[in-house]
């Protein structure tokens, strides 16, 4: 990895620059923002007790384009990666200043993740344990390409709602894909994904709790979309059969947030696209957790989830067909870390209510007291009214 890095500086300086534009630039857009009155006023489903403006995803696009133009050479891939960019920001943008359905915005973030497969960023092939390689004819790739960049893009969305909190994840998501990717011989996607680290760094000292500004959906699916781009472009195209799994590893936080609060919205027929106050940080703070604390819980998870990643890269557990004992006890010792804090956070947050003695015993508590339905509703009501007492 230090030859590689070595040889393509470029990976350090376009996350520097990043980095500072980024710093240097939110301010000034945070106050444009207030005078376009591109601001989010607290209400009963916010956190914030206070207007804070948003479209700091300009700041954050813009701490993107310029390295990413400085550094990346620019062939036809790059071109689609950072034009699709560009229009998933404008989507978010126009959003954020004047509110769009969730009918018009989906199609717009569909026509963004179009452009990456028009530039020959769709996956073509990709390597299967016991299979091999697997070859996707056009009809078949593109379409499956262009779900993953808009569903990548929705679940950051999601994960976008307290201070921090995405900004965080996405600069352990693009480090970790840049690492991989500079590891396949993929200098371009190593690059971006390392500036989109460093953008994501320099918005975090302006968004971390308690925040002078969002990111507001113009940084959320800009960063979604370039993270799925980069992870199509630079990882799942590979020969290795393990490279498969880890861009959902590395975004398995994301993913759980998302599908655990489709599936309760499902579950109480309320439309998915409707906001509400069940995503995972929203329970930590019902159980008392700070947004500081929360936030950065989140992102030890997402941290450890990447490190099992990257050991199932780097530790040489198996070569030639021959296990290496002590490079596979590591290895397990890693993955089980990753798993442990993986169940500790389901079973903090009684995600899965049946693996908790707690709920079990408020519920019997509760039919013994001749009570009727859940705990669940009444514990995250008292929650919100310690917030917003």
């Amino acid at each position: 990895m230090l030859d590689e890095l070595r040889s393509t500086p470029e990976v350090l300086y376009g996350a520097a620059i990043a980095f500072g534009i980024v710093v240097l630039l939110t301010p000034a857009v945070g106050g444009m923002a207030r005078l376009l009155g591109a601001v989010d006023r607290p209400d009963a489903r916010r956190l914030n007790r206070r207007p804070i403006p948003r479209l700091g995803g300009l700041a954050i696009f813009l701490g993107i384009l310029v390295p990413a133009l400085a550094f990346l050479d620019l062939s036809s891939e790059s071109r689609g990666v950072l034009l699709g960019a560009a229009i998933a920001t404008v989507v978010g943008a126009v959003d954020d200043f004047r509110g769009l359905s969730p009918l018009v915005k989906l199609v717009g973030q569909f026509a963004a993740a179009a452009i990456p497969p028009a530039f020959g960023v769709w996956i073509d092939h990709f390597t299967f344990p016991f299979v091999g390689v697997v070859d996707l004819p056009a009809w078949v790739g593109v379409p499956i390409s262009m779900l993953f960049i808009v569903a990548v893009m929705n679940m950051v969305n999601f994960l976008d709602g307290m201070d921090g909190l995405a900004a965080g994840v996405c600069a352990i998501a693009g480090a970790t894909y840049a690492i991989l990717a500079l590891s396949l011989g993929k200098p371009d996607p190593a690059i971006l994904s390392a500036i989109v680290g460093g953008a994501c760094l320099g918005f975090l000292r302006h968004n971390f709790f308690p925040a002078r500004i969002f990111m507001g959906d113009s940084g959320a699916l800009s960063l979604g979309f370039i993270l799925a781009a980069v992870s199509i472009q630079g990882l799942l195209k590979t020969a290795s059969t393990v490279v498969l799994l880890l861009p959902l590893l590395v975004l398995a936080v994301p993913i759980l947030d998302t599908s655990f609060v489709v599936a309760r919205r499902l579950k109480h027929n309320r439309p998915v696209y409707t906001a509400d106050r069940s995503h995972l940080h929203h329970r930590f703070l019902n159980i008392g957790f700070s947004q500081r604390r929360a936030a950065v819980t989140m992102w030890l998870w997402c941290a450890s989830l990447a490190g099992a990643a990257l050991a199932t890269r780097f530790v040489p557990f198996r070569e030639g067909g021959d296990w290496h004992p002590w490079e596979t006890v590591a290895i397990v010792a890693i993955g089980l870390f990753a798993l442990a804090f993986s169940v500790y956070v389901v079973y903090l947050l009684e995600i899965v209510k049946l693996m908790n003695p707690r709920i079990r015993r408020r519920e019997r508590e509760r039919e013994a007291n001749g009570g009727e339905g859940s705990a669940e509703p009444e514990a995250e009501a008292t929650a919100r009214g310690r917030m917003t007492a």
